[in-house]
């Protein structure tokens, strides 16, 4: 473990620290993997100073398999040095109790991913999306009840609006297990939790760690030609080719002559730009290789950004017509 290769940012006001830039477990840790490729990017992982793996109960496909990836590749004796998070909310088996927010899912999922993991306890154990026919008030207690069980360090909301999410954290406090983290997208294309979210976190005291910072790769320099034929929107792999749209290549190319001025690629800019707000705790990234692990784990060492740095990215974006 390398705890020198990257800097790590306290995630709220909570004891618990974070890497600035951490693994999600969504894309290439599911069925189909070679088990050695996918230990060979945890041990990667490892070597650059991410301690922090982040899963969810549906990451596969199949459903479950991530977890049960994971739960294969973590050594027992480095349990202590990482930070294991998973989710629920999502469907996950048939019948009325397969889905949702309720207690009866949530402890049965909850218990589901443990067996997979093969640990006794995760880290932060998330609702990955709002549910609104369960009352929050129902949800909240069964994460306060997860936590005394002992099956849980931390909570986390993702996915969930900038009132709901004030509504929780509220509701926690009063509990007496506080909210620690909200997980939401977060990219140079997808700035909306800048209108209010981020503002709810701060004033609660909540940390927030940001999943598709690279726009599920369209923040990267696979784009600037076009869509190539072995990518995510060509295979409409969680990106679909109508969003490549001319709009967002010119933005891309943009902000890659903005990353070269700074030594950097388009992916290393795009995550250095989602981490120089103090309110950013974490930035997730998947990989498909150690190699692509480590450079995008290289944005660490240019975090700054000069104040034309950042007015050209934002005109570029105007004068690029990009909703973001």
């Amino acid at each position: 473990m390398n705890y020198e290769r990257q800097p790590y940012r306290r995630c709220g006001r909570s004891g618990l620290l974070l890497p600035a830039v951490s693994l999600g477990l969504w894309h290439n840790f599911g069925g189909g993997k070679p088990l050695d490729s996918q230990r060979d990017i945890f041990h990667k992982a490892l070597d650059l100073g991410i301690t922090h793996f982040d899963i969810a109960d549906r990451y596969g496909p199949p459903l479950g398999a991530a977890e049960s990836a994971f739960g294969r590749l973590l050594p027992r004796s480095l349990r202590d040095e990482v930070v294991v998070t998973t989710k629920g909310s999502n469907p996950m088996w048939d019948g009325p109790y397969g889905k949702g927010n309720s207690r009866k899912h949530l402890l049965a999922t909850l218990d589901r991913s443990l067996a997979r993991l093969g640990l006794d306890y995760v880290d932060i154990y998330y609702l990955h999306r709002e549910d609104p026919e369960t009352p929050l008030e129902e949800q909240v207690a069964t994460l306060d009840h997860m936590v005394r069980a002992g099956k849980v360090l931390y909570v986390g909301v993702s996915n969930f609006s900038p009132e709901r999410t004030a509504e929780a954290a509220r509701l926690l406090r009063e509990l007496g297990t506080p909210l620690l983290v909200h997980q939401p997208s977060y990219s140079l294309l997808n700035r909306r939790i800048e209108q209010s979210l981020l503002g709810v976190l701060e004033q609660e005291g909540v940390g927030c760690v940001v999943y598709s910072p690279l726009a599920q790769g369209l923040l990267t320099d696979r784009y600037l030609d076009g869509i190539p034929a072995d990518s995510r929107a060509a295979e409409g792999r969680f990106l679909t080719a109508d969003r490549v749209t001319p709009q967002v290549l010119d933005f891309v190319r943009a902000l890659s002559r903005v990353a070269e001025a700074r030594g950097q690629s388009v992916a290393q800019l795009a995550l250095a730009w989602a981490l120089r707000d103090s309110r950013i705790t974490s930035v997730l990234v998947g990989a498909s290789s150690p190699e692509q692990l480590e450079a995008n784990v290289a944005a660490v060492d240019r975090l700054d950004f000069t104040d034309d740095e950042l007015a050209a990215i934002d005109r570029a974006a105007k004068e690029s017509g990009v909703e973001v």
